[in-house]
């Protein structure tokens, strides 16, 4: 059983740079987990009005209100098989802007052939996610669908109140990082958050997640 990216991509997987494939080859069947380590050359944010928006889903993990340049982050992906049985790899990002630690959670899971990105303390919000692998052999990811759970409440959110994100990553020879950029947009309002960086990896076996990084809530449905 290969990575849930790979199970995601099919042969386009192969197609992926080498180090991209090892660093989403991330998985218990490869037994190990990519810790990586970088700056942040940028982290913007829309007007003004957004910032009570990011404020709210900054408290349980979702979103980083604060911008800068230069800022250093880290990004653990470890492999857990969930409470609910279905093997998960986590996307835990922290920031230091100038001086407060902000963490953004995710957590990813393989359904029915697509990935679906948990975000938050909660996993309140459950996105589908498109991925394409494009001519240098990056990986593009791109949000759809949204569902928001909360005990008893279940709703498809409305993209129009919504923000949709677009995610590249490569590897650069060059210089030997994974470059990364992110955008959140909403339709009609334009950008809502994005960030640009580069980082270096370490691989190192596991099976399991550290408890630090999983959610305090996996939720059941996708």
């Amino acid at each position: 059983m290969s990575s849930i990216f790979a199970r995601a991509l099919g042969e386009d997987f192969a197609r992926l740079h080498p180090m991209m494939r090892r660093r989403f080859g991330v998985g218990l069947e490869a037994g190990e987990a990519c810790i990586g380590r970088g700056v942040m050359t940028r982290i913007r944010r829309g007007p003004w009005w957004t910032v009570p928006f990011l404020q709210v889903g900054r408290l349980r993990n979702i979103l980083v209100p604060d911008v800068g340049v230069d800022v250093p982050f880290t990004i653990e992906n470890y492999p857990y098989r969930d409470p609910l049985g279905r093997e998960t790899v986590t996307f835990v990002r922290e920031y230091d802007i100038r001086g407060r630690r902000r963490r953004f959670d995710a957590t990813m899971i393989l359904d029915r052939g697509r990935i679906v990105d948990y975000l938050g303390t909660h996993q309140h919000l459950a996105v589908d996610l498109d991925l394409r692998v494009d001519d240098d052999g990056g990986l593009v990811l791109t949000s759809d669908a949204q569902r928001f759970y909360e005990g008893p409440i279940a709703f498809r959110f409305p993209m129009p109140l919504s923000g949709r994100a677009r995610l590249t990553e490569r590897f650069d020879d060059a210089d030997g990082r994974f470059h990364i950029a992110l955008e959140v947009r909403n339709d009609r309002f334009g950008l809502l958050f994005g960030y640009e960086g580069s980082f270096t990896c370490e691989w190192m076996p596991a099976l399991d997640a550290p408890d630090r990084l999983k959610p305090r809530r996996h939720e059941p449905r996708t």
